[in-house]
């Protein structure tokens, strides 16, 4: 029952199982990991730790007990922690835990009571059709065109 012999394992087998699964499309930050750097990612992302950076991706959940120090680019965001950065969502949930400071960009908004945002609200298609332009992301500067 229990063999002394070695027991050989057929690396390429298992490897090549593994090869053709399709990327994982969710990803998560865990409450104890610090990322410092910029993330782009292709999935969808959930981040209960603390991020240092700026985030790129398709879906955003953010946990009541984590921080985004950085700028935040996504189709979706649901936020519920504190940011220190500008956020552009195409459809923005802003929970009544969140506490946000900087400016945001959006076309669908939900803001809870509660949620507490220190910077400028501006519907991403309002900028279009008022022709605001911002030349500096990091110092904004409106024209408006007459």
């Amino acid at each position: 029952m229990f063999s002394k012999k070695p027991v050989a394992i057929d690396m390429t087998r298992s490897q090549s199982k593994h090869a053709h699964r399709p990327a994982s499309s969710f990803s998560i930050i865990g409450s104890d990991v610090t990322i410092t750097g910029d993330i782009a990612a292709s999935a969808d992302l959930h981040i209960d730790g603390t991020v240092r950076g700026d985030i790129s991706c398709t879906a955003l959940v953010q946990g009541e007990d984590s921080e985004i120090h950085g700028a935040i680019k996504a189709e979706t965001a649901r936020l519920a922690g504190r940011i220190a950065g500008s956020i552009s969502a195409r459809n923005l949930v802003v929970l009544r835990s969140a506490r946000i400071e900087g400016d945001v960009r959006y076309e669908a908004l939900t803001i809870e009571e509660g949620a507490t945002v220190d910077g400028l609200f501006a519907r991403t298609d309002m900028i279009v059709a008022a022709g605001i332009t911002a030349q500096n992301e990091d110092e904004p500067k409106l024209t408006l065109a007459g």
